[in-house]
This record gives structure tokens, sequence and C-alpha cells, in this order.
């Protein structure tokens, strides 16, 4: 580790300390840093990795903290939206860019919340049912019992060409233009 990134890490809370030493150990040194965020590019199946000053308490399935984000290039379909916000408060799409992260406290538990997001999407599991294997297979990591889902990615994720989603235009250039000519109207 770098003495700039220590620097750095010694102004962070234990939480967040923590958190990032683990991604450091499996990735090593950020590819960007800043007092506040540690960014890693494309290691392993991730398309970004990100280590966060700031945490976040969460209580599912126990309490723990959040400060580490792992993205990928992912297209969720908007009606599967408020099924993944039910599903874990964690899991975060972003539509226009096309990725989904997941923030908590390692890589193992970001795989876990990925795995079941895709699921859900898919349709082989409801958000019910995703919650519960959630519970169980975060359980069984600490039982040491096999969990696959914590392992890596069981899906590709895609192309960010086909994740993105630019949404559709409803506003013709007329209509823009006509609310031009009235801005410009109303300024005078």
């Amino acid at each position: 580790m770098s003495e700039g990134l220590e620097t750095i890490l010694q102004a962070w809370p234990e939480e967040s300390r923590e958190a990032a030493k683990l991604v450091i150990e499996q990735y090593g040194d950020p590819d960007e840093k800043t007092p506040s965020e540690l960014i890693w590019h494309k290691r392993g199946q991730w398309k970004r990795i990100v280590a966060s000053k700031v945490f976040y308490d969460h209580r599912f399935p126990a309490p723990h903290t959040d400060s580490v984000e792992c993205v990928i290039d992912y297209k969720v379909p908007p009606e599967k939206f408020s099924d993944l916000a039910a599903f874990d408060g964690s899991v975060i799409c972003e539509r226009t860019a096309g990725e989904v992260s997941a923030r908590c406290h390692d890589e193992q538990a970001n795989f876990l919340a990925l795995n079941l997001m895709n699921d859900i999407v898919m349709g082989s599991k409801t958000v019910n049912e995703a919650r519960s294997y959630y519970a169980k297979e975060f359980a069984d990591y600490r039982r040491k019992k096999p969990t696959p889902y914590m392992e890596r990615l069981h899906f590709v994720p895609m192309p960010v060409e086909q994740a993105r989603d630019p949404d559709e235009r409803i506003l013709s250039d007329e209509e823009l233009d006509a609310a031009k000519q009235e801005g410009q109207a109303s300024d005078r």
C-alpha cells in the first residue's frame, strides 16, 4: 500500500477503513484516490469498485455497514425497479447509464446481492424468495458452508451499449422552440 493511500485511510472511520482494506488486499492500490473515495476500474468481474469514507448502517439481513460499491453494466426494465428496491436498499439501478451496483461491506456480499438482483429481473425468484435466500446464504457464510452466490456473478454483465437506456423523446424540436419563444417573451 502506497504512503499516500495509508494517509487517506488513517482519516477514515474504522468501518470504512476495514472494508477498503479488503478491496486493497484483493485488487491492490486503487486507480483513483481522493480523501473520500478509492476507485478501481475493471477489476475481476466489476466495471468499477468504489470504497467510500462514508458508510451506511444497514440492517438487512443483519446489522452491518455498507461502504464498498461494486458496479456492473446491466439493463433493468423500469417495471422491475420497485421490486429491486423492495429486495435490498443497497442495490442501486441507474437506467440511463445502464449500471447496477450493490453497496455492502465486502465483495462477497455484493456478489450475493447482484446475483439475486438478476434472479428477480429474470423472474426466477420473487422479492421474498430473494430476501430469504440472501439471509440463508449470509448465515451459511458464517457457518462456513458453501455459498455459491457469494463466489462470483452467475450471469454475464451486458455490453455497455446494450445496458444503457436513453429513454424516449417526448418533446419535439417545434415544442422546444415554442417554449423558448414563450420564455423570451415573458422576459420582456
